[in-house]
């Protein structure tokens, strides 16, 4: 992995494991759309997320959200990186 990789790497986690700790906790405009119609009450989920509302589920405080985005950059990540590696293999 080059040295640029690592480093947008490990901008992406400050990002997504401190940084995103100062987000807004105010629903954004489609969510709040959804409460002031009440669109948001009758909605359903078809698949289950496993990090709901970016929060790991049994971690209280602010570290929840934090391992949330941490997860979240390194899953991104994951599979970028292997689609990459498999891209270059077949054209190989």
């Amino acid at each position: 992995m080059s040295k640029t990789v690592k480093a947008w790497l490990a901008v992406s986690l400050f990002i997504g494991g401190v940084i995103s700790l100062f987000a807004s906790s105010h629903p954004d405009g489609l969510e709040k759309a959804g409460e002031e119609t009440g669109y948001i009450n009758k909605a359903t989920s078809y698949l289950h997320s496993p990090l709901p509302d970016y929060t790991v589920p049994g971690v209280k405080s602010w570290l929840s959200s934090s391992m949330a985005g941490l997860i979240g950059v390194l899953l991104t990540f994951g599979v970028f990186w292997l689609m990459g590696k498999w891209l270059a293999h077949r054209n190989k």
